[in-house]
């Protein structure tokens, strides 16, 4: 197994790793690569003869977060929903030690996130939903080629089980400059984790316990979450949610054009919206016009508070970014923002944005966003969001306006931008990320892996 020292070389982190490496799998640790490649392949168990012995040939080929600094690997990593558990035979008392909206997934939820009307459960693709998503492998890479190579190795190991097949197999890529599905540079706000050996980035904040996104350590309560039983199986794994996005660029598009006269003005919107330019760099540190070099810096893309912003009058209020990490902005509910971090893995598919279509086909064409978010209550955490700070806007002050971004929208939305003398309030937002469908999935250690891969002799 690679040390600390074998990853990264004569230069160790600053910060001692204190976490089982080893044991907790690349993915929730390790940035994805930029530019990034791969494919979510989700799969079915018939047999749990057959899954156990899949599970078991395909272990040794997953990553763990011990190699966080060889980013540029190619890496796979694999979840379990709660049916998958089922069909694999877990024992009775192992899979009624998961939570309840664990068990139940995410389409049964769908009411307490808001999934309703146009991201209605009834409405998402097959097979999401319907208990047919069992394991799921997802392989990144930061070339083509290396992306080949993954799948390959996953593709060795299912391919010949009569008893698991192949339900979804969904490529993923980064756009041209590592843009998402609505021309936006994505991943860069990311919680640090206590005790991971990585270093905060400035902007990231004091690193967060590892309870919070790992099971088996202290949150910030003090103490650890419940973990599913026996330990082997519970400690260092998390829990994962997939939520998959269809992007209405024409939509989008013609929403900017006829709020903005001009490119510029059109542009300056697109950056109200989530609070950041395209290239990334925030409205914070670049108020008036885009800077692309402080967007592609990590140093200083994310290095700002909204202490000299407490009017909105840079980043707004109901601003993707300012709600999903409201940071230091005085809110009127009390809540502790560090409690309701994800670590976020997000993966964009289809055409590269194209901020000249503006037809219904357009809205047609596939094309989205994965929202992969992990942490060690993520049904919980995920909920809340959606009703307390994506779906509602009371907690920072915006009434009932919705996330621009992945908002489900009522008729004639509004977005309010602060200016003085006098805000301007934009009509007509619409819900430009529908959602597709969705699953829970656990994310197990390496050792539990192991462990679940053995059940039954």
């Amino acid at each position: 197994m690679l040390s600390i020292k074998d990853s990264v070389g004569e230069n160790p982190p600053a910060h001692v790793p204190t976490l089982d490496l080893h044991e907790i799998q690349a993915t929730v640790l390790r940035q994805r690569p930029a530019p990034y490649f791969g494919m979510h392949i989700l799969l079915r168990v018939d047999d749990a003869a057959a899954g156990r012995a899949f599970l078991r040939r395909l272990t040794p080929y997953v990553d763990s977060a011990a190699g966080w600094r060889i980013a540029a690997n190619a890496w796979l990593g694999v979840g379990i929903t709660y049916a998958g558990l089922e069909a694999l035979g877990l024992p009775q008392d192992s899979l009624q030690s998961f939570p309840e909206t664990f068990r139940v997934g995410m389409a049964a939820r769908a009411k307490e996130l808001g999934d309703v009307d146009l991201n209605d459960p009834k409405h998402w693709d097959a097979p999401y939903g319907n208990a047919q998503v069992h394991i799921g492998i997802s392989a990144f890479s930061d070339t083509e080629e290396m992306r080949q190579r993954a799948l390959a190795v996953a593709r060795d190991q299912y391919e010949g089980f009569s008893g698991v097949s192949v339900v979804v197999m969904q490529d993923f890529g980064a756009q041209p400059d590592d843009r998402n599905s609505l021309g936006y540079k994505d991943g860069i706000d990311q919680p640090p984790v206590e005790g991971s050996g990585v270093d905060p980035l400035p902007g990231q904040g004091r690193p967060i316990k590892a309870g919070e996104f790992i099971l088996g350590y202290p949150g910030e309560t003090g103490v650890p979450l419940p973990m599913p039983q026996p330990d082997i199986l519970g400690r260092n794994g998390t829990y994962v949610g997939y939520r998959k996005y269809h992007s209405l660029v024409a939509s989008f598009n013609r929403f900017l054009r006829e709020h903005g006269s001009t490119e510029e003005e059109r542009e300056l919107l697109a950056a109200k919206l989530v609070g950041r330019w395209r290239s990334g760099a925030p409205l914070a540190l670049a108020p008036d016009k885009d800077n692309p070099a402080l967007g592609a810096d990590p140093q200083r893309n994310n290095d700002f508070d909204y202490a000299s912003d407490s009017r909105g009058q840079q980043i707004p209020f109901s601003s993707h970014i300012r709600r999903m990490n409201p940071r230091d902005t005085q809110l009127q509910r009390l809540t502790d923002v560090n409690i309701h971090r994800l670590i976020r893995r997000g993966t964009t598919y289809g055409r590269p944005y194209d901020p000249n279509q503006l037809s219904d086909e357009d809205d047609h064409v596939p094309r989205g966003a994965i929202f992969l978010f992990m942490s060690a209550k993520a049904m919980d955490t995920i909920e809340f969001l959606q009703k307390e700070w994506i779906n509602d806007g009371d907690f920072i002050g915006a009434n009932n306006e919705r996330d621009p971004i992945v908002g489900l929208q009522p008729e004639d939305a509004t977005f309010t931008i602060p200016k003085a003398p006098v805000r301007r309030r934009v009509h007509g937002i619409q819900t430009f990320n529908v959602l597709k469908g969705g699953e829970y999935f656990f994310m197990p250690s390496m050792s539990a892996l192991k462990w679940i891969g053995n059940q039954g002799g």
